[in-house]
């Protein structure tokens, strides 16, 4: 049997008050839905797949794909893409210009640099899109068994799938289509199916076949099936389903409740039969993707007004330049014997100067167009997939559980990690793993369990350690508050929990944490009250509606529950000894004693409560009662009251005549009647107890909320669950604390449909923001901390234009934010709204289908990529296993990669200003004659190779501190104070090097023999020491080095020299004029490398100088901290460290510590109470006559 369990079978319908018994009408006389006209046009034979061969019954295929080209689309729209950007339109037609004569390059001086860029960007398109077809691949080749004409199934993959097939899914598989259910393993035709992928929520919901269908149970009786079903056509509606099934000559309705739907789950159900309806893209799932929408960095956003500015810079100067050439044509070149002014060209023809100003003005354009760096995209593009591949291989992000690791599905958003702002968060599989512990309960009146939550340890610990700082004795760790020995000292009281003499501590218990050895082992029987122990624990064991399965390896029994806390009530009450094992159509087994179930009256969100009549084996009849009280304790933990009632059977014999006509009734009414009828029987109960059970988060969820407040990050939580619900996993992972006020936003229920009542209901709601955000604002104690709590139905008022930004006001000065009953949509707008509102970055992560929209709005989406699906994945940009990485994918590859992206754009806009102004020098120099000073070699390779590999050293190895995360929401390495601080720099290096450069060569002798330099000495000389001045400021912008930065850095530079020797060896008709230079003109030179070494230093003298009186005068928090660990004060002074590294964190009122530091502020009022009232008392005994 699969992984060693035993199920029985039953008609698991008869368990639920909605299934319990069925209304009179059989379904077949319900009247069938009038299918025609446009959006129903959708046939399908079933068991007959080949009738949808041929058009028009020929529907898509069950293929899926996900990727953005084929092989056909890849090159039109990768180059439609890559040349959207300005740079690379601008190179485009600057490479076409280099064609013709007018160009004062080579042609492939433009041509193959663009040619490598381009290439390169388009090869990493094509890599990141053959990721998404692989992960297609792997969804299209799942194997599901289908009907063959045989009578038998067989194998085959999903992508085969065809409308009209019958298929065959077992437990806990995925419907590879969207299927209309015939029957399941169980009688009565129900099926128990998990939407987490669709809808996000947790919980079974309950399919069923027609009846008429019921019989289709086996492989033999789909022998001779044939049926029709005419229906709607595909729609992205996952809640409705309108068609009738034509079978055995009757029409039977067809409803949501018979679809199963493509991407969700079969569970606790050992197969079902379908038939399939819709495939691939028409299915619901996929008809609600969305394409992902085309996301930008800010700092790629920022990038692109840089290229503009740079744009209009190049234009000036090339007007400048064309003005000026006009002008020494019309007036300086008639006495320039020498180009012949007595039979011009038209080019310099002195009677024509406007024209030969216009022409030269396309020879500036291309000469200048160095001041745009063509290198500086792919160089980017190179950077940011080394980052993906540093993320994706990150053995600290990898879960270790389900074996997946973090990857970056696009690399375009790295640094907008480091620059998040607020979280938006889904709860279900995201915060939670909806596992529910045991913890503690309360029985008449005395309160068992003696384990402490994770908070009260934590403030116990640290209030020991302000102790010891303050030189006062802890002489002790134990349970919760604090009290003091006869000696004086303080003891400082933390539970915790267990037999302390216990050396063997036990195995942990899914869904049972419970400590205490009083009601353990039976001890409990020991008690002052075990009749009302022992009515606890039946109460618990009883009233449910789970199914209880026998793992034959471990010998005990699990359950399948409705909600995580009735699995774990159920394990508390296996644990105590009233094991649930069994049951049948109409009784429960615990242990050996049966109870006869008589009714359940199911939880509802109006009651909040469940109840089970049950007959004993004496034939007592006992109802048993379960409902929540509303109550969250400091520690989070989940409270629901557990109550009894014992009824004699007059009273249940005419209670149960009423409520069974209130169930059998057909009506809008039904619900209400079947409340009213609870309520008469659910009275004078008696409270046994209580049960406190720990909301199971995800793994290191309260410690990532508080790395990732500290940093200055805003967390809000959007569910779509109950409010109560949601309240209580804020307490579980800290967003929520005692103390904290909670602001809830409700809306009133408005009397009928008209304006004038919504009217009011807005009004009402307005109101409520308006005094909210006025009690916030006028509060005046510095620890004072605020919650924001609105549901859905509230937040459609909330959103819409005349008050959103109220909303959002308040939301914003709130320390936390947790929106209930919000559904998808709502999810995006709220998302919207702090995005567009706040202008600040905005991350999105969830796990499920109804997160997508979520996860697509927000500046970054995330997935988590579970064990339940892919949907959320698919639309994000980055995936994670566990919500507890998104602190190390935030805090630290974020904030490296935004500094690294950052430092990398402002030294490439440096370097190529410092060098393409010296080309604009030059031509100046020289009359505006459109003449380069530098070979065309030095122009190709100054880019794209010699200063092109530490940039990406700079972008792939620089890091810091990740405790300065708060530099990126800052933006304080890409502002535009620091962008234009660096154009500055590299202005000031271009006039260094063209103007020492000029001044030290032109009017002296270059060589021994007295030899002046030419222009390609001159060119050549400059051109070393930009390479020089550009390699050495990228080694001073650095703070992190190691052999390959070294190896890159002067690497570049060695790679020049060696360039220059065996190029310059090379035959005169390839080297050109540059044919032995170095050997032979610029080595033997002493003046080229005085000029060399003085010129660099000039150059980067006042970064130089910066930097050195900021980090005395002004430092940064990374210069601080750098300097810490340069001197090793870290190793040598903790406390020193502990104390810089605090500075660098923001103060958070949420999150764990801050929970932790209100505990302790607690304790400490306590502690200086009792101290205060010591000090009285002894005052008071010194008085007293006795003591005189």
């Amino acid at each position: 049997m699969a992984r060693g369990r035993i199920r029985s079978k039953l008609r698991l319908s008869n368990l639920y008050t909605f299934g319990c018994l069925r209304p009179s009408t059989h379904e077949g006389e319900d009247p069938p839905h009038q299918i025609q006209g446009p959006g129903f046009t959708r046939t399908v034979f079933c068991n007959q797949p080949h009738m949808h061969k041929k058009k028009p019954l020929r529907y898509r295929s069950n293929y899926v794909s996900t990727t953005r080209y084929n092989l056909i689309t890849f090159f039109p729209k990768s180059l439609y893409e890559q040349f959207h950007r300005a740079a690379n339109l601008y190179f485009l037609v600057a490479a076409i210009l280099s064609v013709f004569p007018l160009s004062p390059f080579n042609k492939w001086s433009m041509i193959a640099p663009l040619v490598f860029v381009v290439g390169l960007s388009m090869m990493k398109e094509a890599l990141e899109d053959w990721r998404r077809f692989i992960q297609d691949v792997k969804i299209n080749a799942r194997k599901t068994c289908v009907h063959k004409t045989d009578g038998g199934f067989r194998q085959r993959k999903w992508k085969k799938v065809r409308v009209g097939d019958v298929v065959k899914v077992e437990k806990d598989e995925f419907f590879p289509a969207d299927l209309l259910l015939l029957s399941s393993s169980y009688e009565d035709g129900i099926c128990y199916v998990e939407t987490m992928n669709l809808d996000g929520e947790t919980n079974l919901k309950v399919k069923r076949s027609l009846e008429a269908s019921l019989a289709l149970d086996d492989d033999v009786s789909l022998g001779n099936f044939a049926a029709t079903i005419r229906c709607e056509d595909p729609n992205p509606n996952l809640y409705t389903f309108v068609g009738n099934l034509e079978y055995e000559r009757q029409t039977f309705p067809l409803s949501p409740n018979h679809i199963l739907l493509r991407d969700s789950k079969l569970r606790n159900t050992a197969y079902v039969y379908g038939v399939v309806v819709f495939t691939g893209h028409d299915t619901k799932v996929m008809q609600n993707s969305t394409k992902s929408p085309s996301k930008r960095s800010r700092i790629e956003r920022t990038m692109d007004y840089i290229i503009y500015t740079l744009l209009v810079l190049l234009i000036l100067i090339s007007c400048i330049s064309s003005s000026g050439f006009a002008w020494e044509t019309e007036f300086h070149m008639p006495k320039m014997w020498y180009l012949r002014p007595d039979a011009p060209e038209d080019l310099t023809n002195p009677s024509n100067p406007i024209y030969a100003g216009v022409v030269h003005l396309i020879t500036a354009l291309l000469l200048y167009g160095y001041l745009i760096p063509i290198s500086l995209y792919v160089s980017i593009e190179i950077v940011k997939v080394w980052q993906a591949s540093f993320i994706n291989q990150d053995l600290r992000m990898y879960d270790d559980e389900s074996g997946v690791p973090a990857q970056a599905r696009t690399s375009n958003l790295n640094e907008e990690l480091g620059q998040v702002h607020t979280i938006l968060s889904d709860k279900t599989g995201t915060l939670t793993c909806n596992q529910m512990d045991f913890l503690k309960c309360s029985i008449a009146g005395t309160s068992y369990g003696v384990r402490s939550s994770e908070v009260e340890v934590a403030a116990a610990k640290q209030m020991a350690v302000d102790l010891e700082e303050h030189g006062e004795m802890v002489t002790s760790t134990r349970v919760y508050g604090s009290t003091w020995d006869s000696s004086g000292t303080r003891e400082i009281e933390v539970e915790s929990g267990g037999d302390n003499n216990n050396n063997n501590p036990r195995v942990p218990i899914k869904g049972f944490g419970f400590e205490d050895n009083r009601l353990m082992n039976g001890n409990w029987l020991r008690e002052s009250q075990p009749n009302d122990i022992l009515q606890f624990f039946r109460i618990l064991a009883i009233c449910h509606t789970a199914i209880p399965e026998l793992n034959e390896e471990s010998g005990k029994y699990t359950y399948e529950a409705e909600s995580p806390d009735e699995a774990s009530f159920l394990a508390a009450a296996r644990e105590f000894g009233f094991e649930f094992c069994k049951r049948t159509q109409s009784s429960v087994f615990i242990r050996e004693r049966e109870y006869k179930v008589l009714n359940l009256l199911e939880f509802t969100s109006k009651r909040k409560r469940m109840s089970v009549i049950v007959r004993d084996e004496e034939g007592q009849i006992l109802l048993l009662c379960k409902g929540a009280d509303r109550h969250v304790g400091e520690a989070g933990l989940r409270t629901l009251a557990l109550a009894y009632r014992r009824l004699d059977e007059e009273e249940y014999t005419a209670w149960n005549t009423e409520f069974l006509k209130a169930k059998t009734s057909i009506g809008s009414d039904r619900d209400e009647l079947l409340e009213k009828g609870s309520d008469m029987i659910e009275k004078e109960l008696i409270l046994v107890g209580a049960t406190a059970v720990e909301d199971k988060l995800q793994k290191g969820v309260p410690q990532c909320i508080d790395k990732l407040a500290q940093a200055g990050l805003k967390l809000w939580v959007l569910t779509g669950d109950k409010m109560e619900t949601a309240i209580n996993i804020g307490f579980a992972c800290s967003l929520l604390r005692q103390g904290m006020r909670q602001i809830c936003i409700t809306s009133m229920n408005p009397d009928g449909g008209s304006q004038d009542s919504k009217r009011a209901v807005k009004e009402n709601i307005l109101n409520q923001l308006t005094k909210a955000v006025q009690m916030v604002k006028l509060d005046t104690d510095p620890h004072a901390a605020f919650a924001l709590i609105i549901d859905g139905k509230t937040l459609t008022y909330a959103l819409e234009d005349d008050m959103k930004y109220q909303f959002l006001a308040l939301a914003v000065d709130c320390a936390s934010v947790i929106c209930c009953r919000v559904s998808p949509k709502q999810k995006a707008l709220v998302t919207r709204l702090v995005k567009e509102g706040t202008g600040r970055t905005t991350l999105a992560i969830g796990d499920g289908a109804n997160d997508v929209g979520m996860i697509q709005e927000a500046d970054i989406g995330v997935g988590i990529s579970g064990v339940e699906g892919m949907q959320a994945v698919m639309a994000s940009d980055f995936s994670i296993a566990q919500f507890r990485f998104l602190e190390r994918l935030l805090v630290v590859h974020g904030h490296w990669c935004y500094k690294r992206i950052a430092q990398m754009i402002c030294y490439f806009f440096y370097k190529n200003i410092a060098f393409g102004l010296t080309l604009f020098y030059f031509e100046a120099f020289t009359g505006f004659s459109g003449q380069s000073v530098y070979n065309d070699y030095y122009l190709m390779l100054f880019n794209v190779v010699l200063t092109s590999l530490p940039v990406i050293a700079l972008g792939v190895f620089e890091q810091d501190f990740p405790a300065l995360y708060q530099q990126g929401t800052k933006n304080l390495f890409f502002d535009w104070s620091r962008i234009l601080g660096w154009m500055c720099n590299g202005v000031y290096s271009s006039l260094v090097i063209f103007f020492l450069n000029i001044g030290i060569i032109y009017s002296q002798a270059f060589r021994a023999g007295g030899q002046t330099a030419d222009m390609d000495a001159v060119g050549t000389t400059m051109f070393t020491c930009i390479i020089w001045a550009v390699n050495v400021q990228i080694a001073l912008t650095m703070s992190h080095f190691t052999w390959i930065q070294h190896v890159l850095i002067w690497g570049s530079i060695g790679l020049w020299y060696l360039f220059l020797a065996l190029f310059g060896m090379m035959r005169p008709s390839l080297s050109g004029n540059i044919y032995m230079i170095l050997d032979e003109i610029l080595a033997p030179a002493p003046i080229y490398w005085m000029a060399t070494l003085l010129v660099t230093v000039a150059a980067v003298l006042p970064y130089v100088a910066h930097i050195a009186f900021q980090r005395f005068l002004n430092p940064l928090d990374h210069h601080i901290i750098q300097e810490i660990k340069y001197y090793k004060r870290d190793v040598e002074d903790a406390r020193l460290w502990t104390r810089e590294g605090s500075k660098a964190r923001e103060k958070t009122k949420i999150g764990f510590t801050a929970r932790v530091d209100a505990k302790i502020r607690h304790l400490r009022s306590k502690l200086n109470k009792k101290q205060s009232n010591l000090s009285h008392f002894s005052a008071q005994d010194a008085m007293s006559p006795r003591s005189l």
